[in-house]
């Protein structure tokens, strides 16, 4: 599919204490991927914390998403939930207001099986119309997509890309390379875990669906140009000096991070859905000590800025 290529951004989805959409704040962190023109918006994503919302709240975040790109860009939203007929509903809403495709994790309480996870893929995309991305997610869901049920899922009518995990950087073009081999040609391949993105886009990869785009765009955007371009060197010159972020990500958890870049960077003042806590003050201080560090691309916000700023705010620079 041509929409799902390039850089894939995952925002949050800002919400007061009762789980109601903050559609000023979501706006305001579309417009910044709009400005950095992203290739595509992954909504209520794991970081966008779908599965804390009701349904109500997840159409009024596609509904102001899609108003803010006015069609500028694609937008593949969350439609995962533990019962099947409400992935279905979820996934009809979106078609219905004008999401591009669908993103469907195997969420469950219960441990699901191989066919009950197919049953469950193929019922949502032929019940809602929606083209549909497959979601391996284990290290949340406790379920991983073996090769032979990505293979059948594949072959489903309206079942369109895939979006992958990826663990050893160094095994990311074998898997990408046995995926192509069995996979219908035109299936878009992704990965997430933006720590081993840029190999896997290096690789060849589809997509990067990527958490740090969500709030920093124009850095990811210049990891995928460069492996797109063939420049390498670049794209990993690039990743290196995203270490120190990376390790934080897999200190704290991404999503944690985000929500600490997001007010760090002014963009908005939001906490993750409960139990999930915002992190403490010497958290948010290693944060942004990081963020000091990163290539100078200049920060993407509705206001211009100096050349002199960087992506702190002056208030943080102490």
């Amino acid at each position: 599919m041509a929409f799902l290529s390039g850089l894939s951004a995952f925002p949050i989805t800002p919400t007061n204490r009762d789980g109601r959409v903050d559609s000023v704040a979501l706006r305001r962190l579309i417009a910044r991927l709009g400005i950095a023109q992203v290739d595509s918006i992954g909504l209520l994503g794991s970081t966008g914390t779908y599965i804390y919302l009701s349904r109500e709240q997840r159409r009024r975040a596609l509904s102001e998403t899609l108003d803010q790109t006015a069609g500028q860009m694609p937008v593949v939203v969350g439609v995962g939930a533990l019962r099947t007929d409400e992935a279905v509903g979820l996934a009809q809403d979106a078609k219905a207001l004008g999401a591009a495709a669908g993103l469907l994790a195997a969420a469950s309480y219960t441990p699901l099986t191989d066919d009950e996870v197919f049953d469950h893929f193929s019922t949502v995309a032929r019940e809602s119309g929606l083209p549909i991305v497959v979601y391996d997610n284990p290290g949340t869901t406790h379920f991983h997509f073996s090769p032979p049920l990505v293979s059948r899922l594949a072959k489903v009518a309206g079942i369109v890309a895939i979006k992958n995990p990826t663990d050893k950087s160094d095994a990311i073009k074998n898997h990408l390379t046995a995926q192509r081999r069995t996979l219908p040609e035109g299936f878009s391949i992704g990965y997430s875990g933006d720590w081993n993105a840029a190999e896997a886009m290096i690789a060849g990869a589809d997509t990067w669906y990527s958490v740090l785009a969500g709030i920093l765009p124009e850095v990811c955007m210049t990891i995928v140009t460069a492996a797109q371009q063939g420049d390498a060197a670049e794209a990993r010159r690039i990743n290196a000096a995203l270490v120190p972020i990376w390790s934080l990500f897999k200190e704290f958890s991404s999503l944690r991070v985000v929500y600490a870049l997001a007010e760090l960077l002014d963009v908005c003042s939001a906490e993750p859905p409960r139990p999930i806590l915002p992190l403490p003050p010497a958290a948010k201080r290693q944060i942004a000590a990081a963020l000091k560090g990163l290539p100078s691309c200049q920060p993407v916000n509705s206001k211009p800025r100096s050349a002199s700023e960087r992506y702190l705010p002056a208030h943080f620079e102490n």
